[in-house]
């Protein structure tokens, strides 16, 4: 049995078809005038960093900062293949570094993980993943979040003069720390006190290798995936 075509609403028979545009500026209410308030440019806090493991230190300076900065997002990207760690320990895969941070992340909202590092290849240089976010995200102010310690280093990073350019740079830090580091750029780096910064990955990594729990250090999906996948067991 053929169905019967939809009644059109009245008034709307033989009407030209009309185009629906929504507009994302916001419309001020108050006044007469038809002017618009420019919207808000978003606020983007990027983390870099190996996470090998990721472990709770990482996510409260992340939550730390977003709450500080009024960010919108905080996007973890996990280094494909740290230039600073050429010639010293081995990294764990790519793979696997990026699995346990969205693991670790996948409870917070204000949370992503990107994969842009690991999928180029290559070093990973600070000043590339921000040039990509930058170009994928041309409407957003990015907050590059760090240790206070790499701040002391990150005039010898590649194409350092470019960097306070692309970010604001924050450290994170115990409370009581000073910024004293000369040469960098005055209004281009903050810091903020994050006290669960004890917590280190070569610790967790030591631990794991000794038979010590790092139950609490890390969240709990990513200690079961360090013992599914027999993570740093050789780290001592």
């Amino acid at each position: 049995m053929s169905r019967r075509p939809a009644r059109e609403p009245p008034g709307t028979r033989g009407a030209p078809e009309r185009s629906v545009v929504r507009s994302t500026r916001r419309v001020r209410c108050g006044g007469m005038t038809g002017e618009s308030t420019p919207m808000r440019r978003r606020r983007l806090g990027v983390m870099g960093g190996t996470f090998d493991p990721i472990h709770h230190g990482h996510l409260v300076a992340a939550s730390e900062v977003a709450s500080a900065f009024h960010l919108d997002e905080v996007i973890f990207v996990p280094t494909g293949q740290p230039w600073q760690k050429t010639g010293r320990r081995s990294v764990s895969a790519a793979e696997d570094r990026y699995l346990m941070t969205v693991i670790a992340t996948a409870e917070n909202p204000q949370f992503s993980v990107s994969r842009i590092d690991i999928d180029r290849s290559g070093p990973t240089y600070t000043v590339d993943t921000l040039r990509e976010l930058r170009g994928l995200n041309p409407d957003a102010d990015l907050f590059f979040i760090t240790g206070a310690d790499a701040l002391a280093q990150i005039l010898s990073w590649q194409d350092a003069e470019e960097l306070f350019a692309l970010a604001h740079f924050i450290g994170c830090t115990r409370p009581g720390h000073t910024l004293t580091d000369p040469g960098l750029p005055v209004g281009g780096v903050s810091l903020v006190e994050v006290p669960a910064l004890a917590i280190s990955s070569t610790d967790c990594r030591m631990r794991v290798a000794k038979g010590q729990p790092i139950w609490y250090l890390v969240p709990d999906g990513v200690v079961r995936y360090i013992d599914k996948r027999a993570l740093y067991l050789d780290a001592g």
